[in-house]
């Protein structure tokens, strides 16, 4: 049975919060920045206006080879690129800074740790990092502890934080979100869970939140942004289903639980005034729900929910009023996102692991043996160029500065912008 709950803020903060957003704009990823998993918040929309469809190996505007490797998608801060990597033998963890421009190594990092079991198909290097004008962000996880470690724009490392023992047999990947001058991370595991957020400027805790213990979580929580409302950071978990904080007080909003009996591996995302999320097990999605949040008058509440022909892994998409979903089958299916009436849907010759982008009404799809699908995005389905990275990918690219970067299982190429 579904159980949701609102949490009423004292009127002040509620009243003060939504002035601060009354004349804050909607989110969406600027031209020259890429700051977290799928960009300013977690929605995939890019500005860009002039990104390539059709590209061949010598339309690549620079290809950097990284140490080890890795499943961590890239991240931008105007001319930086930020990018993690681990050895796959002895899991030595990397961070790396490339200029945007050209693909050099501006500077690197090295922390020496250890290899663990975990999934075959996970990497030593899966978290993506996060950045803001103060630095870049990065999670690490042993089975000892969650370790989250920030460093300067030029790479002078400012703290380290210890978080604790990590339980999961598939090992990690949630990545972290920076967001009023707070790094949050979803620390939902197989041992004790919780919601942590921690000073940028020095590392300390500044909320915890204990959360039930069920199942690792390795979505990425989304910035959901309306008009009149306040910010909300949405968070999903099998224990707790979505679950809405404050991330100017830290205060819960309100959860939704019961939604998911099984793994959430992909992301929440919102739009159209609803949250999206999905989970499954197996390579297989089991549910997807768009979940109308609370206004004031009602509780949250589910408007639709999916049981077949959803992602396990991707996490959906959604712009101008349809919400495209592809599967890991490769199954890429448009609906409207107010109803979940069907569109279209067809079936790609490919899997995925990485979550769809877009840019100028056309989706950028990287499948696991690096193919590049880009699809049109409208009431029509029509495939407008395949092409080929020349390795494996399982990494969102991030998309800035009118460039595609793409994250391969060993390497960063920028397609786009100028030679």
């Amino acid at each position: 049975m579904l159980s949701c709950r609102r949490y009423t803020p004292s009127g002040l903060v509620f009243a003060l919060v939504s002035l601060l957003t009354l004349v804050a704009p909607i989110c969406i990823s600027a031209q020259d920045s890429w700051p977290r998993f799928r960009g300013s918040d977690g929605g995939g929309i890019s500005l860009a206006t002039n990104l390539p469809i059709r590209w061949a190996e010598g339309d690549v505007r620079w290809k950097t080879t990284l140490p080890g490797k890795g499943h961590s998608s890239p991240v931008v801060w105007k001319e930086r690129i930020f990018v993690t990597s681990g050895d796959s033998t002895n899991a030595d963890r990397y961070i790396l800074c490339l200029a945007s421009g050209d693909g050099s190594l501006m500077w690197q990092k090295k922390y020496a740790s250890h290899a663990f079991q975990q999934n075959r198909e996970n990497s030593f290097g899966t978290a993506t990092p996060a950045a803001d004008s103060n630095g870049v962000y990065v999670s690490w996880t042993t089975p000892e502890a969650i370790t989250v470690t920030a460093l300067t724009l030029d790479g002078h490392e400012k703290w380290v934080s210890n978080l604790g023992p990590f339980k999961g047999r598939h090992g990690s990947g949630a990545s972290l979100v920076v967001y009023n001058g707070l790094v949050w991370i979803n620390n939902d595991q197989d041992g004790p869970s919780s919601l942590i957020a921690l000073k940028v400027d020095s590392g300390a805790v500044s909320y915890k939140i204990d959360r039930l213990t069920d199942k690792v979580s390795y979505g990425t929580p989304c910035l959901w942004q309306e008009a009149g409302r306040p910010d909300q950071l949405i968070f999903a978990s099998s224990s707790h289903g979505l679950t809405s904080v404050n991330p100017l007080n830290g205060a819960i909003n309100w959860d939704c639980t019961n939604l998911f009996e099984t793994r959430v591996v992909s992301s929440p995302i919102s739009g159209d005034g609803l949250i999206f999320c999905s989970s499954g097990e197996g390579g297989v999605g089991r549910r997807l729900v768009a979940l109308c949040p609370p206004d004031g008058t009602h509780a949250p509440r589910i408007v639709y929910d999916f049981k077949t022909g959803i992602p396990n892994v991707p996490t959906p998409l959604v712009k101008d009023g349809r919400l495209y979903i592809l599967c890991d089958n490769g199954l890429l299916r448009c609906v409207r996102a107010a109803t979940g009436e069907p569109i279209w849907q067809e079936r790609l010759p490919a899997r995925f692991y990485a979550s769809p982008v877009w840019a100028k009404n056309r989706l950028y799809l990287t499948s696991k043996a690096g193919e590049v699908f880009v699809v049109a995005a409208g009431d029509k389905y029509q495939l407008l160029a395949q092409n080929a990275l020349g390795e494996p990918s399982f990494a969102t690219p991030a998309v800035a500065n009118e460039s595609l970067f793409f994250r391969t299982e060993s390497s960063l190429l920028a397609i786009g912008g100028h030679k």
